[in-house]
Parts: C-alpha cells; structure tokens; sequence
C-alpha cells in the first residue's frame, strides 16, 4: 500500500528548547567563575580539597559547554550526507559527559585516598565560604533548566553534573568545618572518598543509557513490546514484521514499521495511517515512517 512519513515538531517544542539553551549559557558563566574563584582562595590558603572540587567544576565547565554546543548544533537541519540533521550530536555529548563525571568522581577517591595516608592542614574559613558559593551556584544553575531535563539525556547529564558538584561541595563544607572544629585532618578523606564513590554511580548509571542510545537502542521510557501490541490492535492488522525505534536526538523518537493487513481489510488508507500515527504517537514517538502492505489470499498472484 505505500509508505508514509510523519514529522511533528510543535511550535510549543522552541519554549522547552530556548530555556534550554539559556540555562547551558548561565550554568557555563556560572561555573566558570565559581572555578575562578575556588583556584585563587584554594592555591593561597593551601587547600587541596578545595582545589580538587574546582577542578571537578572545571570538568563541569568543559561538559556543560559541550552539551550547550550539542544543543545548538541539533537544531540545525538536514543538510548534505547529513539526511537526519545533528540531533545525534546530543547523544554524543552525554557519552562524553558520562565519561567527564566518572573520570571526576575517580580522581576524587584517588586523590581522597592519598589524603588519608598524608593529611594537609586547612585554613577552614575561605575554604568553607568557597564551598558553600559552590553549593549555591551549582543548585542554582541546576534549578534553571526545570522539570524539562527529565525527558532529554542530554540535559539530564548537564543536571547530573551541578547536582554531583554541589553534593561535592557540600562534603567539602561540612568536613571544613568539622575538621576545623575537631582537627581531624582524615575526616575530609573520608569524606571525599565517599563523594567519589557516589559520584562514580551516578555516571555509571548515565554512561549505559548513553552507550545504549549511541547504539540506536530504544529510548528509556519506551516500551517497544507496548509499541508492537498498539499497531497489531488497530483495524486489520495481523501481524508487524518488522520494527525499528531509536532516538533521532535525546528528545526526539522516531519509529519505522512494516505493517501486515489482512487482504478484505477495506478501509481508506490515508485513514488508517493517520490512525497509526496518532497511536504510535500517544507512546511518545514524534516521527513515525510506516510501510503498510496488504496480505496475499491464497490462489491469487504475487
């Protein structure tokens, strides 16, 4: 019976994005200067741990910039070789950013462990002020991208990132203090090791969605038996040999399929690909292509 594609990208969906974008700017700037700010206070009052947790932002700063520039770089259209745009240039992003945090939270317990065995002496005041600006800015820029980054891995790396760097730099606090207030220098060790060890699940966590999604695996959240059962349900249809679903971006879903209808089925076909689109997209697939092709009866000719 033919092919048929569907395309929805809502107007709506630019509201989403441009806060998007806007928060990887602020979160950028943020971070780059609470980095700044840490370096100076942690190499004049001799503090390791603070150094360390800049360098985690540091890490944050080239990570948030790639998703930024992932970001942009998805909305540009198809072009050339390029059939399906750069929306895959999301997924790319959160694999390295997956990779950034896991090295991060690695360097943290190498680092926090080499303390234990040497412990440095802290100037507390100046560090614990950098710490907490550190839990400030990092929740903050976290809070300016919303609910959104739940349904898009990209942003949610980004998110990962802030709220990792504020847990960091809420250990980093609380430890100065304590330390301060008790002179156990292997406290702040301790701490960090933890830190790391949390940080390092997390990205593990991030890293296999991301692997996955870059092998064009099912996007979390969709059901691909949920999907199969939805077509072979609808008016004549007896059979889906062949289905495909992938992420065409960290936002964007789309399905190929080819749809067996049995031989009597009378129905108008623009009538019942429109069908299957809008059932297709109730299950969060933006962009259907579907091959619909009618069942041979016995006796009759190919």
């Amino acid at each position: 019976m033919g092919s048929e594609g569907h395309h929805a990208d809502h107007p709506h969906a630019h509201g989403p994005r441009n806060r998007a974008e806007a928060a990887f700017r602020w979160s950028v700037l943020l971070n780059a200067a609470l980095t700044t700010l840490q370096l100076t206070i942690g190499f004049a009052f001799g503090s390791l741990a603070l150094i360390g947790d800049a360098l985690h932002n540091l890490g944050d700063v080239v990570g948030l910039a790639l998703g930024w520039g992932a970001e942009r770089l998805s909305r540009r259209p198809a072009t050339g070789r390029f059939t399906y745009g750069f929306g895959r240039s999301t997924h790319l992003a959160s694999l390295v950013n997956g990779l950034l945090i896991f090295a991060a939270g690695a360097v943290v317990v190498v680092e926090a462990i080499q303390r234990f065995l040497a412990p440095v002496p802290l100037q507390t005041g100046p560090v614990a002020w950098a710490a907490a600006a550190g839990i400030v800015i990092n929740l903050l820029s976290a809070r300016l991208f919303g609910h959104d980054h739940h349904h898009d891995l990209n942003q949610r790396a980004a998110v990962l990132h802030l709220l990792t760097d504020a847990a960091v730099s809420v250990a980093v606090l609380a430890s100065t203090l304590l330390v301060g207030a008790t002179g156990w220098l292997q406290l702040d060790a301790l701490t960090a090791f933890g830190v790391g060890a949390v940080v390092m699940a997390s990205a593990w966590s991030l890293l296999r969605e991301a692997i996955a999604v870059n092998l064009d695996a099912a996007p979390r959240g969709i059901d691909v038996e949920r999907v199969r059962a939805a077509l072979l349900a609808l008016p004549g249809v007896v059979a889906v040999p062949e289905l495909h679903i992938w992420g065409v971006s960290t936002s964007r879903t789309a399905l190929t399929a080819h749809v067996l209808r049995q031989a009597d089925a009378a129905d108008d076909a623009n009538a019942f690909l429109e069908e299957a689109r809008r059932c297709v997209g109730e299950l969060g697939i933006r962009k259907s292509t579907l091959e619909v092709e009618v069942e041979v009866e016995e006796g009759t000719g190919s």
